[in-house]
Order: C-alpha cells, then sequence, then structure tokens
C-alpha cells in the first residue's frame, strides 16, 4: 500500500469521495457509507479560525449526507487531506489504513475504468450490515 502524504489523496484536491466504488471498506472495517468529502473552505474560514472551521464543515458535511460519525468514522476536508476517528487510538489507526487503502483502491479503478459506476447502495447495505448490523451473521462480532 502506498504511504501517501495527506495532501496526495486524488479527491481531495479535486472535492470529491472515492464515491462507493467498493464494498471492501464495508467488510474490513464498520464504514456505512462513502467516505464523504467536505466543501471547500471560504478565504474568511481559512483566515479566522482555520481549525475550528475546518472541524465546523467536516460536522456540516454529517449532518447534510445524514451520516453516522460512528458508522463513517472518514471524511475527506476539500484542498486538505484525510481525517479518521475511533473508539481509541488503535481504531482510528485502523481507519487510517482503511481509508489509504480505499483511497489507492479507487485511484486504480478510475486508472483502469474511468467510467466506472458507484455500487449500488443496496449492495454496499448489505456487505455493512451482514457483518456490522445488528443482525450480522458473516465474520466475526
Amino acid at each position: 500500500m502506498a504511504n501517501w502524504n495527506e495532501e496526495d489523496h486524488p479527491w481531495v484536491p479535486a472535492g470529491s469521495s472515492e464515491g462507493g466504488r467498493f464494498t471492501t471498506k464495508a467488510g474490513v472495517a464498520a464504514w456505512k457509507a462513502a467516505g464523504p468529502c467536505t466543501r471547500a473552505l471560504t478565504q474568511t474560514e481559512i483566515e479566522t479560525g482555520y481549525e475550528l472551521n475546518t472541524g465546523k464543515a467536516i460536522v456540516e458535511t454529517f449532518r447534510q449526507k445524514n451520516l453516522d460519525a460512528l458508522e463513517m468514522p472518514a471524511v475527506l476536508v476539500s484542498k486538505h487531506g484525510p481525517f479518521t476517528w475511533g473508539m481509541d487510538v488503535s481504531n482510528a489507526v485502523e481507519n487510517s489504513v482503511v481509508l489509504e487503502a480505499v483511497a489507492q483502491m479507487a485511484w486504480l479503478t478510475e486508472c483502469l475504468a474511468p467510467l466506472v459506476q458507484p455500487a449500488p447502495g443496496y449492495l454496499l447495505e448489505k456487505h455493512y450490515s451482514r457483518k456490522h448490523g445488528p443482525n450480522a451473521y458473516y465474520g466475526q462480532k
């Protein structure tokens, strides 16, 4: 797996996410959704409280997309880089590794098949819920 700097994620400069192309993240870690990407901060937001406004943009993105931060423990901050978190330090690091792997797979997929469509929501939901949902039956609990 590549060891990219945070600004090297291909979707961060573009202001987009990996777009839900894979079910892998749902099976490897407890991720229910595609990694979202925030909007770009305005010049005023950068000049007056950059760190605070970065956090506000993350919260805004999760609210707008109706995402649960425990089910999607990562976000790409537009024009900046990735943020991950977890239930403890070890889990946060695991989520960072998953984000790196998913970003690499997405980038390689777009290189090979630029017109690839996102996986359907019902498939992403199935892969998440069968391992992490209330009636999980696949893999370890």
